[in-house]
C-alpha cells in the first residue's frame, strides 16, 4: 500500500506587518521556498506532478492562481502544474492533505505542498470586499443565523466568555508564547527550518532576513494590560493576545517511501492521519476541538500518545479552550511559541506550523505530533504526523 511521507520542509522567517517581507511579491516569496526544497534535496523540478499551494486571500497580487505563478517565478519548467487551495487560515494545511491524498492514491508520485500570504499588501479584510460584488454569505446563510455576519474576533470573545477566561488568563498565555518563541530563537531551534531571504530596506540597503521578527521580548502583564479591547468596550481580546498580521511562506516535499528510497531521500515523517471538521460558524474558532477528537479516533491513538501539539494561536481563547477540552498537556502545546508571537501569515500558516512541528519532532525524537487550525466559517483541519 502506498504511503505519503515528507522528505523536507522549509519556511521563510515570518515577517511582521509592514516589515521585512512586506515589499515582496507573493509569487517571488513562494518561489524562494520552492527553490529551497530543490537546494536541500537535489529535486529535479521536472519530476513534480503537482504543486498544491494554499492562499487564504487570493485577490490582488495573489489572484489568478498564485500557485501557478509561484512555479513560474521559481523558474521551474512550464510542464509543472499547480493549484491554489483556499480553506481560510487552514489553506496550506489543506494543501498538504490534498497532496498526500494524491500521493497515496497514485495520482502523484512527487508533490509539493505549501502556501503563502503577504498580509501587509493584501489584508484579510480585502477578502470580504465592500459589497460591490455581493454579500459574501448570501441571504440563505444570513437567514439561517438570524442575520449574524461571522466575525472571528467576535467569535473569539464569545469563546473567552463561554470558558470564563479572564484578561489575565489570555495575556499570560500570550506572554508565554513570546517567551517560548524567544527561547527557541536563542537556542537555534528554527535555524535549519528557515531559508533566509535577501531583502532590500527602504534606504536601499540589502540584508539577509533570517529570524522571525514578530517576537516581542520584555513584555509584561502590565504592558499587555494597557492595550484596549479590540471588539467590545468591556472585552478581553486585544492585539496583544491575538495572532499577528504577518507575511511568510513555507513548502513541503511529499512522495512515497519507495520513491524516496529510489532518489536517495530519507523521509522525515509520514502523514499518519488527516481530517477536517466543521463546527458552529458564529463562534467559528472551536473547530480544533472536534477535529482533534476525529483525528485521534481515526488514528486509534489517545491524547497521551502525542508528543507535541501545534494548535494555531489565532486568539488566546482558541488554544486555551482546546487545551481544556482535550486535556492535552499545556507544556506540549506550541512548545516553541505560536502565532501570537511568531505570526500568522494566514494562507501559509498551516505549512509553517507543520514545518516547525516536524523539525521539533526530529530534534526531540518525538514519534507522533498533532496539528490543528481553526478556520473561518467554523472549520478545522487536523493532521497527525508519525516520525520515521
Amino acid at each position: 500500500m502506498r504511503d505519503a511521507v515528507i522528505v523536507e520542509a522549509v519556511r521563510t522567517p515570518v515577517g511582521k506587518r509592514n516589515g521585512s517581507l512586506s515589499r515582496h511579491h507573493s509569487a517571488d516569496l513562494s518561489a524562494h521556498v520552492l527553490n529551497a526544497l530543490v537546494e536541500r534535496t537535489g529535486l529535479d523540478p521536472r519530476l513534480v506532478d503537482d504543486v498544491v499551494w494554499g492562499c487564504a486571500i487570493p485577490i490582488g497580487m495573489q489572484s489568478g492562481g498564485i500557485g501557478r505563478a509561484s512555479v513560474l517565478a521559481a523558474g521551474w519548467p512550464e510542464s509543472v502544474p499547480a493549484v491554489t487551495v483556499e480553506r481560510q487560515c487552514g489553506s496550506s494545511q489543506q494543501a498538504v492533505h490534498q497532496a498526500a491524498a494524491g500521493v497515496i492514491s497514485g495520482q502523484y508520485d512527487i508533490a509539493v505542498a505549501g502556501g503563502v500570504e503577504i498580509m501587509s499588501a493584501v489584508p484579510a479584510r480585502a477578502a470580504l470586499g465592500d459589497g460591490s460584488f455581493g454579500e459574501p454569505f448570501g441571504p440563505s446563510v444570513l437567514a439561517r443565523y438570524d442575520g449574524v455576519r461571522f466575525h472571528q474576533g467576535v467569535g473569539a470573545q464569545m469563546i473567552a466568555d463561554e470558558y470564563g477566561l479572564t484578561r489575565t488568563d489570555l495575556d499570560s498565555h500570550a506572554l508565554d508564547s513570546h517567551a517560548r518563541a524567544a527561547r527557541a530563537i536563542d537556542e537555534g531551534r528554527f535555524k535549519h527550518q528557515i531559508a533566509p531571504v535577501e531583502v532590500v530596506d527602504e534606504d536601499g540597503a540589502a540584508r539577509l532576513f533570517d529570524t522571525d521578527e514578530g517576537v516581542r521580548r520584555g513584555s509584561t502583564l502590565e504592558t499587555l494590560g494597557a492595550l484596549r479591547p479590540a471588539f467590545s468596550e468591556d472585552g478581553t481580546i486585544t492585539a496583544g493576545n491575538a495572532s499577528q498580521i504577518s507575511d511568510g511562506s513555507a513548502a513541503l516535499l511529499l512522495t512515497t517511501s519507495d520513491i524516496a528510497r529510489q532518489h536517495g531521500w530519507r523521509p522525515l515523517a509520514r502523514i499518519h492521519t488527516a481530517v477536517v471538521a466543521g463546527t458552529d460558524p458564529v463562534t467559528m474558532l472551536k473547530g480544533p476541538i472536534p477535529a482533534t477528537r476525529r483525528a485521534l479516533d481515526r488514528a486509534g491513538l489517545e491524547i497521551g500518545d502525542i508528543g507535541v501539539f501545534e494548535i494555531n494561536e489565532a486568539f488566546a481563547p482558541v488554544t486555551l479552550a482546546w487545551q481544556r477540552e482535550t486535556g492535552a498537556s499545556y507544556e506540549l502545546m506550541n512548545p516553541n511559541g505560536g502565532a501570537m508571537a511568531i505570526g500568522h501569515p494566514i494562507g501559509g500558516s498551516g505549512a509553517r506550523i507543520m514545518t516547525t512541528m516536524l523539525h521539533h519532532m526530529v530534534d526531540e525524537g518525538i514519534k507522533y505530533g498533532l496539528q490543528s487550525m481553526c478556520e473561518g466559517g467554523g472549520m478545522a483541519n487536523a493532521t497527525i504526523l508519525e516520525r520515521l
